[in-house]
């Protein structure tokens, strides 16, 4: 029988040729699953920045007041100075010292009144009417207060301070331990005075001198006539011990003058 005219019936695709799979798929089997990882990947991220966002902020909140906690004690210890601290050191912030000596101002020659015969020798009044009346005192005791040294210009320290030291190969260093740089000597004040025993000249300006009855006798009495010793041993300033150098402090001026802003304080006293 011919099967002219007849057309062949169409043949099934097998199930396995993949033919009746669309081509989009086809070509792409895995394009959903990998959209749901990158999905997953981006969530992932941000909540790991997120997480780290505070663990960074806890880690900072726990540290900060630690920090500030110990900038604000610096900032105490600053502003209180602890008490095993040297006045001296305190002194050298506040005060502008030079090599151990604190600044002064000069006196007026209107405010000197001479404390020697000859009036070589001046101090401010004050100052000099305690001097003569100590120095009567000290006469009648059997004692000779001798004036070595007064007033002094700025100029004149000068001359003792650079020239002195020149000639004596000294370092500016080495001079201020023994004489103060121009502008930072005591005796610019017109309250300061080196005594001598005229009974033993050869002790002047010298560490002898307070193995004389003019260094006994002002360590017993000067305090009455508003005196005091100016660089004792082991003095904060670092000079050398001066036991010639005494100084007025019998007025508010001479005081304000000596003890402002040095941080010094009271001294206690078994008298009333």
């Amino acid at each position: 029988m011919s099967n002219a005219g007849f057309s062949e019936k169409p043949q099934k695709p097998s199930p396995d040729s993949g033919e009746d799979i669309p081509a989009a798929l086809r070509d792409a089997p895995d394009a959903p699953r990998q959209g749901k990882r990158l999905s997953l990947l981006i969530l992932g991220g941000v909540a790991g920045f997120i997480l780290l966002a505070l663990i960074s902020g806890l880690i900072f909140f726990i540290i900060a007041p630690k920090k500030s906690a110990q900038e604000s004690s610096t900032i105490s210890t600053t502003a209180s100075p602890d008490p095993s601290v040297n006045p001296s050191d305190i002194q050298a912030q506040t005060n502008g010292s030079l090599l151990g000596h604190l600044p002064y101002d000069e006196a007026p020659e209107s405010e000197l009144a001479p404390v020697s015969n000859d009036g070589r020798f001046r101090m401010r009044k004050s100052a000099a009417q305690q001097f003569l009346a100590m120095q009567t005192a000290a006469r009648s005791a059997g004692v000779n207060l001798t004036v070595i040294s007064a007033f002094r210009s700025v100029k004149e320290q000068e001359q003792l301070f650079f020239e002195i030291g020149a000639q004596r190969n000294q370092t500016p260093a080495q001079r201020a331990s023994l004489s103060a740089p121009p502008g930072y000597s005591e005796h610019h004040t017109g309250y300061a005075v080196d005594i001598g025993d005229g009974n033993v000249p050869a002790t002047n300006l010298s560490a002898n001198f307070e193995k004389t009855k003019a260094y006994e006798w002002l360590s017993q009495n000067a305090a009455r006539f508003r005196f005091e010793l100016s660089f004792p041993k082991d003095n904060p300033q670092g000079v050398s011990y001066e036991p010639w150098h005494w100084r007025f402090v019998g007025d508010t001026h001479s005081l304000e003058t000596f003890y402002k802003a040095k941080n010094l304080k009271p001294v206690p006293t078994s008298q009333k």
